[in-house]
């Protein structure tokens, strides 16, 4: 399958068209953003790791009963996917309390959540990507009661599947990380990208103190060092090496 004409280009992935309709090229980048934008930067190798991570989540979701937009992998940097019509939602799920909902809430960072907590923001960069809940979306038509639900029950499963592969193979705790979902041909699908760039990833136990370990883009954000060291860490495990 051959790149066409290129449709978008965001802050880590540039989509270009095919000669079908039904399925887009996504190319990863290397570039790295943080805060809305606000830091920029780049990280060696990120596209490739991203590409080929989220590739092997989602063929091994696909498995899981889990629908995604995956067709095929070109290369280190391109893979085909069906071209979904993107939910405006970000959805975030988290296990222990980190990031913004530590800061918003105060409740100290490796807090472990009694059950895994689900958040919806705006999908806007204009408006800084606002929480909002169930009734918001519906008032701003992002989506219908029955796409919430199937987003909610899609999102909750991801989690088990993935909370349990990442401790078991790779000796890692899943934090919290982000999702998206399109429509294709009438049916919600997993979208975008599962990797370190939307996931937190810490060294498995590390949570339950100070100074946990980072294996994830908050390397970036809080300027931690070590940035594409972590990123290959987590992609070597993966691998099993």
């Amino acid at each position: 399958m051959e790149k066409k004409e290129q449709l978008y280009e965001g802050k880590a992935k540039k989509v270009f068209a095919t000669e079908n309709p039904d399925y887009v090229i996504v190319s990863y980048k290397d570039d790295a953003t943080a805060f809305n934008g606000l830091k920029k930067g780049t990280i060696a190798g990120k596209g490739v790791i991203n590409n080929k991570m989220s590739n092997l989540l989602m063929q091994m979701l696909e498995k899981k009963g889990i629908k995604t937009h995956f067709v095929e992998e070109i290369d280190d940097r391109n893979t085909v996917v069906k071209k979904v019509e993107i939910v405006p939602l970000e959805v975030i799920i988290r296990n222990v309390a980190a990031g913004s909902f530590s800061k918003r809430y105060g409740v100290p960072e490796g807090t472990l959540f009694m059950s895994p907590t689900i958040e919806f923001s705006y999908k806007n960069d204009d408006l800084g990507d606002p929480l909002i809940n169930d009734y918001h979306a519906l008032a701003l038509k992002l989506a219908t009661v029955e796409e919430i639900e199937t987003i909610k029950k899609m999102a909750f499963t991801v989690n088990e599947e993935m909370k349990s592969f990442f401790k078991e193979h790779l000796n890692v705790d899943l934090i919290d990380f982000k999702l998206e979902f399109g429509r294709f041909k009438g049916e919600i699908v997993l979208a975008d990208e599962i990797s370190p760039d939307t996931c937190r990833f810490w060294e498995a136990g590390s949570w339950d103190t100070t100074k946990h370990v980072s294996l994830d883009k908050d390397r970036f954000r809080r300027d931690l060092g070590g940035v594409e060291d972590a990123y290959q860490e987590i992609f070597k495990r993966l691998k099993g090496e």
